[in-house]
């Protein structure tokens, strides 16, 4: 049997590259033929983990730029873009995926339990600011600058967060709900440039992110009993979706939450 993986190639650009989902899916698209632009926030002691993602894309044979930068910073994502703009300018679309995997925001309860301090307008703007509303803020640069064309895709991590509860999810989960919405928005404005646009909803994943949430262990135990082929969705599993998404004529597929999860939102 040959290569099963989709051939692609252009330039993708990944928000949360060094960990979790974005990590997977920024060498699934390599070693699927694609270069990545790697935009993440880490400090020394795990700045390693960036470090591999990106060394294990230039062993596929494909080019690599990383910046350790905050995704949310209007700054930070004007350099980015200045910095790799001459390099991605002979392709067309220059951007083929722009893919948001922030996962950085507050897991407290709205109201703290005997009265405690629950989640404060602080961080509840963060969450919402940099899960959600960021994607809106690069696809305007993007578009500003003609980076994203005919054929580009925009995917978005959700999950089913939006519409079931767990303790402490509340900020995150409402950051999730305004970002499959942006989505939906931006399918709508950006189909007559050929853009697509699609949120990824996974099944529960072993992910960094996932561990900072307060009960994760019952997350994770309650998803593997429950889940119809009795394991966790793996980040891989969101790579091979995306990848597969991607291909040339899969563009008519746009504003939609796509479950990646073997089915486990319809018996969680």
């Amino acid at each position: 049997m040959g290569d099963s993986r989709p051939q692609l190639e252009g330039w993708a650009l990944v928000l949360g590259a060094s960990s979790g989902f974005g990590a997977a899916t920024a060498r699934y698209l390599a070693v699927c033929g694609m270069d990545v632009i790697g935009v993440h926030l880490d400090r020394r002691n795990t700045q390693p983990m960036a470090d591999a993602v990106r060394e294990d894309i230039e062993a596929s044979g494909r080019r690599a730029r990383f910046f350790n930068v905050n995704a949310g910073d209007a700054d930070a994502r004007t350099a980015v873009l200045d910095a790799v703009g001459d390099e991605i300018t002979g392709d067309a679309p220059p951007i083929r995926v722009l893919m948001h995997s922030i996962a950085f925001g507050t897991t407290v309860p709205y109201v703290g339990a005997e009265n405690g301090q629950g989640v404060t307008p602080k961080q509840m703007d963060m969450t919402l600011d940099l899960m959600a509303h960021s994607l809106v803020y690069w696809a305007q640069d993007l578009m500003s600058r003609a980076f994203l064309g005919s054929g580009s895709r925009i995917y978005a991590m959700t999950s089913a967060g939006t519409t079931t509860i767990w303790p402490s999810y509340g900020p995150v989960g409402a950051a999730k709900a305004a970002l499959e919405q942006h989505i939906r928005q931006l399918a709508v404005e950006l189909a007559p440039y050929g853009v697509s646009a699609n949120a990824i909803r996974a099944g529960v994943t072993d992910t960094p992110a996932l561990r900072k949430i307060p009960g994760h262990e019952e997350m994770l135990g309650q998803a593997k009993q429950m889940n119809p082929a009795g394991r966790l969705t793996t980040t891989e599993d969101v790579a091979r979706a995306i990848a597969s998404l991607t291909v040339a004529d899969a563009g008519w597929i746009s504003g939609n939450v796509i479950g990646t999860d073997g089915g486990e939102d319809l018996v969680m």
